[in-house]
């Protein structure tokens, strides 16, 4: 059952942004619906928010972290060095250098993963590769690594050692991973899982 509402969660913004998005006149799509569905269907859009946090504090060049939020939303709260497309703007030329590139992992994220997923599903219908979306979006990145909740004593050491590297994280990241009461926010709907990803060309030094 759990398994249906996460595909459904995923399966509506698809739907949506078929329907919705308007004919691309100035270039084809390169994905059919059915190939989009199928890549909707295995989750490997996602990246986890320990991994991207991981990527922050050690300053990886390759990651690069794209806020489909508007302005106003970005201009209250973004993540370190993130830059603002607003989804309504994914499709204006300006763009497309960001998002249509095999250097850089691309890294959607919103309030939720809604918007962020819709994102991900126009640049890959265009056949853009190395974009992906934030797992949960800002919401559970604020219950996992700004203010993750301890685990109990008796918890095996894989999950405290995981709570560890978190408040370590928030702490690197500005959270106050030392205040540890119920999460701040809460995704929207299921998180979705994250599927193992191949890795990806890495940004050689410099900046």
């Amino acid at each position: 059952m759990k398994a249906r509402i996460m595909l459904a969660t995923a399966l509506v913004p698809l739907g949506l942004i078929l329907a919705a998005v308007p004919e691309n006149t100035t270039k084809p799509y390169k994905l059919t619906a059915e190939q989009l569905l199928e890549e909707v269907k295995s989750g490997t859009q996602f990246i986890g928010p320990d991994e991207v946090a991981g990527m922050l504090i050690a300053k990886d060049p390759s990651l690069q972290l794209i806020d489909v939020r508007s302005a106003a939303e970005f201009e209250k709260y973004s993540l370190p060095n993130a830059i603002n497309i607003p989804l309504v703007d994914i499709l204006s030329p300006e763009w497309e250098s960001y998002l249509n590139q095999d250097i850089r992992l691309n890294v959607f994220y919103s309030n939720g993963t809604n918007d962020a997923n819709q994102a991900w599903m126009i640049t890959r219908q265009l056949g853009y590769n190395n974009n992906y979306v934030l797992q949960g979006g800002l919401n559970y990145w604020a219950e996992t690594i700004l203010n993750p909740e301890a685990p109990p004593s008796s918890a095996p050491n894989e999950e405290i050692l995981k709570y560890n590297l978190r408040k370590g994280a928030g702490m690197a990241l500005g959270g106050d991973a030392s205040v540890n009461t119920a999460p701040v926010a809460s995704p929207a709907g299921p998180v979705p899982p994250v599927q193992k990803r191949e890795a990806k060309k890495r940004v050689q030094g410099g900046c």
